[in-house]
């Protein structure tokens, strides 16, 4: 039996097992600093992940190690049963169909000096389809993040960065994929911007069955979008469960410190909440990951 076999479960479309990921101190002969530390959890077909934690916890890299742009130390990534963990490139750009990702910025993500169109043509064309079904499912893929037709023709500095995370939002759709990785797609925009490319992506997810992992550092963010939730803190898992109960009645002190830094309007509710995260803060001291 082989190690995949042995630790994946029967219906995980992704599990990631005991991962280990270390990068280069700094200084001569200086120990290599563990940013994961044995992290294991699974995301199921249709269904949402939420990885929350504060800067440095290690979220970005679970995203990363599972893309392939950082070196895995050990442990096992399994996609659709396939161990994914050493792929090879070619391998890599096979996965391009089943596994994409939405990154933060939507100022930076796209190429300012191409049309949405091409954008959204280049991984159709580069996966085999011709000129005109690409051109066809453009039109198609404008219509699913609701933007007008005539979009295809204008250039990223032309759109809000709602509509640009929108453009980026189906450009991960464009070879329907199976698991889409949001690493923070919602930070860098404004409350009802948020809201708006929230709620498109749960509608994209109603009607696909796409799966999500979903990192951020926001309880709140995850509380809506997600159907399971896993914190993390210094590259490990501390708390995981249903999204409701991990967002409502948080068992670990470290949950319930994020919980009590969301902003609120009330400037004393704010400075009550503020002093108890940092009471709890204390209780769970331990030495910062080097990551975001």
């Amino acid at each position: 039996m082989t190690v995949t076999e042995a630790t994946a479960p029967a219906d995980a479309l992704l599990s990631v097992q005991d991962l280990r990921v270390s990068f280069p101190s700094k200084g001569w002969r200086a120990p290599r600093t563990e940013v994961l530390k044995g992290v294991s959890f699974d995301v199921r077909p249709g269904e949402t992940l939420g990885l929350v934690g504060e800067s440095g916890s290690g979220k970005t890299t679970i995203g990363r190690a599972v893309l392939g742009l950082v070196p895995v130390r050990s442990g096992t990534i399994t996609f659709a049963g396939e161990r994914i963990d050493q792929a090879s490139s070619a391998h890599r750009r096979r996965l391009g169909r089943d596994l994409q990702v939405v990154f933060q910025d939507p100022y930076t993500s796209l190429n300012p000096s191409r049309t949405i169109g091409d954008t959204l043509a280049e991984p159709l064309l580069g996966h085999g389809a011709s000129v005109r079904e690409a051109r066809g499912r453009v039109g198609d893929l404008l219509a699913r993040v609701h933007l007008p037709a005539d979009a295809a023709a204008r250039l990223p500095h032309e759109f809000s960065g709602g509509q640009r995370q929108r453009v980026a939002i189906a450009r991960a759709l464009a070879l329907r994929p199976r698991l889409v990785i949001c690493d923070e797609p919602v930070s860098a925009l404004d409350l009802t911007t948020q809201r708006t490319v929230l709620d498109l992506l749960l509608e994209i997810q109603e009607e696909t069955d796409v799966a999500y992992l979903f990192v951020t550092h926001d309880l709140s963010v995850v509380r809506f979008v997600s159907h399971r939730v896993a914190v993390i803190r210094h590259g490990q898992i501390v708390e995981t469960g249903d999204a409701r109960i991990v967002t409502t009645e948080p068992q670990h002190a470290y949950t319930r410190a994020l919980m009590l830094s969301a902003p609120v309007a009330d400037v004393t509710e704010q400075r009550r909440r503020r002093q108890a995260a940092q009471r709890l803060a204390e209780q769970t001291v331990q030495p910062a990951a080097d990551d975001g």
